[in-house]
């Protein structure tokens, strides 16, 4: 009698469980313990940027262009080093995916001028931000740190003063400050090529232009163009220090060689 207790206390135990198996079963929760939550979703990933690669920087810049950015070149008459001219040199870099560049700098019997461009392909590691995001942010920087001054602007009038003898005073304190410019009035560069932002370079742009003493004398010319194209950044530094005593490195058309430059560096990025 004993043993058939046992027996069925046994059977009895084994149905239990196969019961309970069953009922989880039946009540529609999840065997494999999988989270419903997820179920549906889809995790949406930050597009990647235009550009998978960079020119090879050295080679971005036409013998043509650099002729006009660097005149010294055309003066040299050594075969060998009017190729180590134009060839210029590349900056280190560890990664030539990711950022390149190169310099030049060459003398002439009137001035040096040298020549820096730097790509950088900006990756954004993160798969909620946009590669273009990414460069965006990092371009955000780049202007700040320009400190581009505010535009400014021509007043079309003046304040009125009811009293006449004010007036005249005002009007001939301003004819003698008219026909007598200060000194330094040559070398200030004019409203229109003031440092500013660019609206016809690629997704956004600007412009610095700065004149700088170099030594006791010389006057140094520093033109930098800087624009964003999608998740690539181009920055462009064109510098000329006059070798004459007095003599101001003409603002207008060093801008005007950067621009094009700038333009010819955009049209030759690849996606």
């Amino acid at each position: 009698m004993q043993r058939k207790a046992y027996v069925s206390g046994v059977a009895a135990l084994l149905a239990a469980l196969l019961a309970g198996c069953t009922g989880a079963s039946d009540s529609g929760g999840p065997a494999d313990g999988s989270n419903p939550e997820d179920a549906g979703t889809t995790r949406t990933t930050a597009q990647p940027g235009r550009y998978r690669t960079l020119p090879e920087p050295c080679g971005a810049v036409s013998e043509d262009t650099l002729d006009s950015l660097l005149p010294g070149i055309t003066q040299l008459t050594d075969e060998d080093q009017r190729e180590k001219a134009y060839a210029g040199e590349a900056t280190l870099t560890y990664d030539n995916d990711r950022k390149v560049g190169c310099r030049w700098k060459v003398e002439s019997s009137t001035a040096t001028d040298r020549l820096h461009i730097d790509l950088e392909r900006v990756v954004s590691y993160d798969d909620t931000v946009s590669d273009d995001s990414q460069a965006e942010q990092l371009f955000a920087t780049l202007r700040d740190t320009a400190d581009l001054p505010a535009p400014t602007t021509t007043e079309t009038e003046t304040e009125t003063d009811t009293d006449t003898e004010t007036e005249g005073t005002g009007a001939r304190e301003t004819a003698t400050a008219s026909a007598s410019p200060s000194p330094s009035a040559s070398t200030t560069t004019a409203p229109d090529l003031q440092p500013r932002l660019l609206d016809d370079l690629g997704d956004e742009a600007f412009l610095d232009d700065e004149l700088s003493s170099a030594g006791s004398t010389a006057q140094q010319r520093t033109v930098t163009v800087a624009f964003r194209t999608s998740n690539v950044i181009v920055t462009i530094e064109y510098e000329e220090q006059a070798a004459a005593v007095g003599v101001v490195p003409d603002s207008e058309e060093m801008q005007d060689r950067a621009r094009k430059l700038a333009s010819r560096l955009a049209d030759s990025l690849s996606g």
